[in-house]
């Protein structure tokens, strides 16, 4: 289903309420975006500063005099500082409210966002809360040893492990880190305990449990007893067992477990820490010496705006989310006697999410039909094209759906008689021409009727128009291809003005399948959305929001159009306009993408100028124009792969 453009005599009708209606700005902005009364989206970089605003067109104006081209992705670092301190105050109030006698050592995820000036920003922000970075892999491990320099914060180890990758981990320890080894798989812990006895060095380990229940939304399958992590119960009393025979069942300090990411429904993660909490409590009474417990992530954000258990939402917000946490392993650990663990989450998603867009410039419209044919009247000319055209003449208030019901059959009479040769094109033509000029008569004979049949209320989205936008969907929207994530698309300016498009975005590669039909909508993800008519000589710009977490780092080389333009902005309340553009990350050229996959752009060149110089020797091409053409070339070498808009 399409989301509606309700009728209205006239667009000063419109209000910024009604945008907010439909584009549910604050529901997923979570603080940090909103509609100002200009019409333009604003941006609240600061959670505890609600004043401080910043118009997003004014930092795509400043942008374009600057020349960077769309397009770009623009980072609001103090949206990436405020979430992290926020999810850390949060877990530091709410254990002093509950008495909770553990402390909070969040750590973020670097597999969520691995870009090094996001990394930077969260450890900088995270010092002051001994926050510290989760890796799952040997690159993300060697980055965090580097920037994870905080001797109090942790670096813990997830997924699967070699030798290589547990002696990175001893290198930590040496460099007195708190680095913690989690053991997804038995056979690991044997490898873990052989390099102790060689090196000498006592890792911190962790125990990854392979959780009974199951997480809910999307990746609920990644939880469970199939999970493709973790220890069953049976394993973690076998490891804890070949650690004594060891002697080192001191190194066991932590205990993990992770249901899956985006969890919709706030009942998983209160499920899971019930079991949780209750295999530390019996682990600790049996004299392992668990510290902490990590319960992984999951985090998850609002994409749509529901508020549901729906994929792309959640029912619960973050003060819940911790409460839960916190007070389920309180009230177990006080009912068995011990230890209230120190405890860890490793939110990645809604630490990210929020702080990076995508804008790009919608640079046409594909309509149906759009193109004006002629339809006069002609000699001879077949009964089904003049049964259109008399659908047309006599269309009234009073025949709507007869003459809906008629078209259909007509048109679908003319396509059998084409494809059988007793139409001709041109009668075809005009049959396609008059089609789609009554659905939109009779459309605009609806607008504003209370009842409307229901095979009729397709009508609006039958005459909806493709938006083409300059970027790539593989490249910056990859979850909204892949996985039919709904991510926020929304207009920048112009949000005081009645929409009256309905639109899916349509992107410029070469795939059918680079487009986005899937949109937040009235209870249901609609696959339409209300934009405004372009307008000619007035840029039109458009936000795909929320893609601070996996997008950036997911994007392929489809059609070779590589990274984004990228700029950071901060806020800075002295200046004018409350901001300003502190970096500019230049985005792929044509020849780096091209070195990317083994083509060599000098040698491409050259081979240019040969085939050119070859043609002036024939006299097919002038010297002059040879000249210009080679310069051609190679300028567009070192060109911005997307489109110049």
């Amino acid at each position: 289903m399409g989301n509606k453009v309700e009728s209205s005599s006239n667009s000063a009708a419109w209000t910024v309420a009604d945008a907010e209606n439909v584009y549910r700005v604050k529901r997923w902005g979570n603080g940090y975006f909103d509609i100002g009364d200009n019409g333009n989206l604003h941006v609240i970089p600061r959670y505890d500063q609600p004043n401080l605003k910043i118009d997003m067109l004014e930092v795509i104006n400043e942008m374009q005099a600057e020349g960077i081209e769309f397009p770009a992705v623009i980072r609001f670092h103090d949206i990436l500082r405020s979430q992290v301190e926020l999810l850390n105050k949060t877990f530091r109030r709410i254990m002093e409210e509950a008495d909770y006698e553990g402390r909070y050592f969040g750590v973020f995820p670097v597999k969520v966002n691995q870009m090094r000036e996001v990394i930077e920003e969260i450890v900088d922000a995270g010092t002051r809360f001994n926050y510290g970075l989760e890796a799952g892999s040997k690159p993300e491990l060697i980055a965090a040893l580097a920037y994870n320099t905080n001797k109090d914060s942790l670096t813990v180890l997830n997924g699967y492990k070699d030798e290589e990758y547990l002696r990175l981990a001893m290198l930590g320890t040496q460099m007195n880190r708190k680095v913690v080894v989690v053991i997804e798989k038995f056979s690991e812990l044997r490898k873990l305990i052989a390099l102790t006895k060689v090196t000498g060095i006592m890792p911190m380990i962790g125990l990854r449990v392979k959780m009974m229940v199951k997480g809910r939304g999307k990746w609920e399958s990644s939880s469970g007893e199939r999970a493709k992590f973790g220890l069953s119960i049976a394993e973690i009393l076998n490891a804890v067992e070949l650690l004594e025979r060891e002697n080192m069942l001191e190194a066991a300090k932590l205990l993990h477990f992770h249901i899956g990411s985006q969890l919709t429904d706030i009942r998983a993660i209160k499920e899971a820490v019930q079991e949780a909490s209750t295999i530390y409590t019996q682990l600790v009474k049996r004299g392992v010496p668990l510290q902490y417990v990590d319960v992984g992530g999951g985090l998850a954000i609002d994409y749509d705006g529901s508020q549901s258990t729906q994929d792309s939402s959640c029912n619960y917000n973050l003060d819940e989310y911790v409460s839960d946490i916190v007070y389920g392993f309180k009230q177990s650990c006080d009912l068995a006697d011990v230890p209230h663990p120190h405890l860890v989450s490793e939110s990645g998603r809604a630490m990210t999410a929020h702080h990076s867009c995508v804008v790009t410039k919608v640079i046409g419209e594909i309509q149906p039909n759009g193109i004006d044919f002629s339809t006069r009247k002609a000699t001879g000319e077949h009964i089904i094209v003049s049964n259109m055209r008399t659908l047309e003449t006599d269309l009234t208030e009073l025949n709507l759906q007869e003459a809906f019901n008629d078209a259909n059959q007509l048109k679908e009479q003319a396509i059998q008689a084409f494809k059988l040769g007793v139409l001709n094109i041109i009668e075809m033509g005009k049959v396609e021409t008059i089609y789609w000029r009554l659905l939109k008569n009779i459309n605009t004979a609806l607008q504003g009727e209370e009842f409307i049949p229901e095979e009729m209320q397709e009508i609006p989205e039958m005459l909806s128009s493709q938006y083409l936008a300059n970027f790539s969907v593989f490249q910056s929207a990859a979850d909204s291809w892949a996985i039919d994530q709904v991510l926020p698309v929304v207009p920048i300016s112009r949000l005081n003005e009645k929409p009256t498009k309905l639109c899916s975005l349509v992107d410029i590669t070469c795939d059918s399948d680079g487009k986005i039909d899937k949109f937040i909508g009235e209870g249901e993800v609609a696959t339409n959305l209300p934009m405004h008519e372009l307008q000619p000589e007035q840029d039109y710009f458009i936000g795909l929001f929320l893609t601070g977490a996996y997008q950036d780092v997911m994007g392929d080389m489809h059609n070779l159009f590589g990274r984004l333009n990228e700029v950071h902005v901060f806020s800075y309340d002295d200046d004018p306009k409350d901001f300003y553009i502190e970096e500019v990350v230049k985005g792929s050229s044509i020849d780096h993408v091209l070195s990317t996959m083994q083509y060599n752009p000098a040698i491409m060149a050259q081979m240019i100028k040969k085939e050119i110089d070859q043609q002036i020797q024939r006299g097919s091409i002038k010297p002059r124009q040879g000249v210009q053409l080679v310069d051609f070339y190679e300028d567009c070498l070192g060109a911005y792969t997307y489109l110049k808009s």
